[in-house]
């Protein structure tokens, strides 16, 4: 996974910027994230590793994907992404696209696994503290594991921070079995 990214990042910071000098970073967001559909899905990773095929064709292909015609500029990326066997890196191109524009926008997306339900209330003391710790707009997703027995475990990117109780049981007992 940490090989993909490597190879995605120069194309996400490129698209990304182009993106910010066009003023279209919500469209190419738009367009990346269906790509990103596109390229997970299998008939389409059959496609783009047949040898018989020319970089071309595969953009060519890649791109009767889309319902709409595309815009030059995305058409030309997708041929640049192709010409240099890379359009099986979109989901990772997409993903990072997602980071930069959070970063821009001073905003962060939180997944937060908690033992039992949050209240409305509950939830919006948490993205207040969190925003105000974070110094960013939190978008929070919340999912219940009661496995956790309490506490949260909070992700963002590749952050992990375990707070919870079952967590600081599996802390200690493998402080205790050392």
């Amino acid at each position: 996974m940490a090989e993909l990214t490597t190879l995605a990042r120069p194309y996400a910071k490129a698209v990304f910027d182009a993106a910010q000098d066009q003023n279209a970073v919500d469209q190419w967001d738009q367009a990346l994230a269906f790509a990103a559909q596109v390229a997970a899905d299998q008939e389409v990773k059959n496609i783009l590793a047949n040898p018989g095929l020319s970089e071309q064709r595969k953009a060519e292909l890649f791109a009767e994907c889309f319902e709409e015609p595309l815009p030059e500029a995305l058409r030309n990326f997708l041929l640049i992404l192709a010409e240099n066997k890379r359009l099986a890196l979109l989901p990772e191109i997409s993903a990072l696209f997602r980071l930069y524009r959070a970063d821009l926008e001073k905003s962060v997306h939180l997944t937060i696994d908690t033992a039992f339900d949050l209240s409305a209330d509950e939830q919006q003391k948490l993205i207040d503290a969190l925003s105000k710790k974070l110094e960013r707009k939190v978008e929070l997703e919340t999912t219940v594991d009661q496995s956790l027995i309490g506490g949260v475990i909070v992700r963002t990117g590749d952050l992990v921070i375990d707070a919870s109780v079952r967590g600081k049981l599996a802390r200690m007992a493998r402080a205790l079995g050392s």
